[in-house]
């Protein structure tokens, strides 16, 4: 197998794991949960346990949500682009160096959940809003090939629930060391 079909298959198996995190759910009530969500684990949870690098080489749980705007900002512009050229090439970013290069765990907590939260209601408005014939429109990802919005969209609510996850496993982490 061949580099890029190795790379192609873990894309899509990628793909297929988060719209298997949605299963048969809305993919646009579980966007919005995701608001919800996130502002109540701030609420609950002291700041300093979302800096806290529980896992040597992972993000933090601030990171994660720093990653959650990176991908709110990025999914924003994309269906904006779908919406508007036909068939564009849609580019992978590297998160890793988004997440370093903005500095995510040094930023302010509120500020990045603010950030988070402005991005998706107004997405959410839009995603809301668009026809059967838009969420068929499609462009190709340079990692995963053809994606519909509608695919698209579905996958970013895995990629909440993922995430969501993750924050949650993080933090407890956190709390129990120390």
């Amino acid at each position: 197998m061949t580099q890029s079909n190795a790379g192609l298959d873990e894309a899509k198996a990628y793909q297929k794991k988060l719209e298997g995190l949605l299963g048969e759910n809305d993919p646009l009530k579980v966007l919005g949960e995701t608001v919800e969500t996130l502002q109540k684990m701030v609420r609950q949870t002291p700041a300093e346990l979302f800096r806290k690098r529980p896992f040597a080489g992972k993000w933090t749980p601030q990171e994660v949500i720093g990653h959650l705007s990176d991908a709110e900002w990025t999914m924003g512009f994309r269906t904006r682009t779908v919406l508007a050229d036909n068939h564009p090439q849609i580019m992978a970013y590297d998160q890793e160096r988004w997440a370093a290069a903005q500095g995510h765990n040094d930023r302010n907590l509120d500020e990045l959940v603010n950030t988070f939260v402005s991005l998706r209601t107004a997405n959410l408005q839009l995603w809301k809003k668009l026809t059967p014939d838009q969420l068929k429109r499609s462009g190709l990802h340079s990692e995963r090939g053809e994606e519909s919005l509608g695919q698209m969209i579905r996958m970013l609510a895995g990629h909440d629930r993922s995430h969501i996850d993750q924050i949650r496993r993080y933090l407890e982490a956190a709390r129990g060391s120390g």
